[in-house]
């Protein structure tokens, strides 16, 4: 008899994470995470003692594949990049950015803790250092391009526009020059 498959905590993750980006977070269960492991519910339930806890963890998982995404930048214009990587999150992971920006995982948050959340700290950095703008100044850019980004993405996410690349740079190029000429002349 060959020896039992030892389920461990990542794998658990893993799972979780693939129910999420292709079927939805609310799919996340004992039952489909262990049916994905090809095992009983029971190494799923060891390693987490609730399937909120998994939740929790698939979480985890799908903000640093996220924040991974965004900071494949490609140009130059690291603020327009990372807004386009954002936008382009939510066409083509879909349920990872329902996941991520619109369940109650993401709650809790006031815009302003967010942009001081450790997790953006990278990004402020990336943007701080190829636009020379202060860090105040960035952060005013950021809210102001994010809201924009966001709320695109959203709309993009649930299926009421289709996503076109070349209408969605140009609108977010003019919307972080606004945004940035802004910041440049409110902090002078």
């Amino acid at each position: 008899m060959p020896p039992k498959a030892k389920i461990t905590r990542e794998m658990v993750i893993d799972a979780a994470f693939a129910v999420a980006r292709e079927d939805g977070w609310e799919y996340i269960s004992a039952r489909t995470v262990a049916e994905r492991l090809c095992c009983s519910t029971q190494p799923v339930m060891y390693h987490f003692g609730t399937v909120g806890e998994l939740k929790k963890a698939a979480y985890e998982k799908a903000d640093g594949y996220h924040s991974e995404y965004l900071m494949n930048i490609k140009g130059p214009q690291v603020m327009l990049e990372i807004g386009m990587n954002y936008i382009r999150f939510a066409a083509e992971e879909t349920e990872l950015f329902r996941f991520l920006f619109q369940s109650n995982y993401f709650g809790g948050k006031t815009l302003l803790e967010m942009i001081d959340a450790d997790e953006l700290a990278p990004v402020l950095s990336a943007m701080r250092e190829a636009s020379g703008m202060s860090m105040a100044q960035v952060k005013e850019v950021f809210v102001t391009v994010f809201l924009f980004v966001h709320g695109y993405a959203s709309i993009i996410a649930n299926n009421s526009l289709i996503y076109d690349e070349e209408t969605v740079k140009s609108q977010l190029t003019r919307a972080y020059r606004g945004a940035e000429s802004a910041a440049r002349e409110g902090l002078k």
